[in-house]
């Protein structure tokens, strides 16, 4: 009976199963992510080499006119040691890691998980997977808040592949997407996107993009050629009067 339960146990029938509790769903990016693994075992004794934990996103790949929806690796955390877990046993295992301060933010079409996943040689490894809610740092928050106040409603928000020259930590950036609403930016201005470049709790470093109206000829022969979009990088730091030093930015590019 052991053996055909190991046989069993091998292609995921009767095996051990994992649940991954989190303490809380929803996180401000930068701070520390808790809960706990609880594991059970299945009909019969299996050795576990190693438990972890994968943060991922989703982005959006574009090749020959195509979209594709990819997926990017955050952050990996090895949880344990190997050990055994005996038929029937419940073994829980508490676990804590720092939510990276430049994760993307879950808002629009991103998405934020956790992914649980035990390593069992030479059987079905069982996995488990939650989705959390990330927040903005408070200074991401007053950057958006201020481009808002400036006059500019945020229409769409989206994690994209990354061109080689702004592909830093990841494989991917989030864009944050404008439109104006007020008259005076209405009359100059298509669009305007945020790029968080990187990020702390003390200061971020952005990139916008300032996309011009086309008005006449040439104007239109530039938009044709993206030559009426201006591209803005900038480092905010915590003590800066941000919507201020937005405004001046934008304003300068009008």
């Amino acid at each position: 009976m052991s053996l055909f339960n190991k046989i069993l146990a091998s292609v995921g029938i009767g095996a051990a199963t994992v649940d991954t509790k989190l303490h809380r769903s929803s996180y401000t990016a930068g701070e520390v992510v808790s809960g706990v693994i609880e594991i059970k075992g299945g009909n019969t004794e299996q050795q576990i080499d190693t438990i972890y934990l994968t943060l991922s996103t989703n982005y959006i790949k574009e090749m020959n006119d195509t979209k594709y929806n990819e997926t990017a690796v955050i952050k990996k955390i090895k949880v344990n040691e190997a050990f055994t877990i005996r038929a029937n046993e419940l073994h829980n295992i508490p676990f804590s890691f720092v939510l990276p301060a430049d994760v993307p933010v879950t808002m629009g079409q991103t998405r934020v998980w956790i992914h649980t996943g035990l390593d069992i040689k030479s059987a079905v490894d069982p996995t488990d997977q939650d989705y959390i809610e990330v927040k903005p740092t408070p200074l991401a928050s007053n950057i958006l808040q201020s481009v808002e106040q400036l006059g500019f409603r945020l229409r769409k928000v989206d994690c994209e592949a990354a061109s080689a020259r702004l592909r830093r930590n990841y494989l991917f950036v989030q864009e944050f997407e404008f439109i104006p609403t007020n008259q005076a930016y209405r009359r100059h201005l298509d669009e305007l996107e945020i790029i968080f470049l990187a990020q702390s709790d003390n200061y971020a470093e952005i990139l916008m993009q300032v996309d011009r109206k086309a008005r006449g000829l040439s104007s239109l022969l530039s938009e044709a050629l993206d030559m009426d979009e201006s591209f803005v990088r900038l480092t905010i730091e915590a003590g800066d009067n941000v919507k201020a030093k937005l405004q001046q930015a934008i304003e300068r590019y009008m």
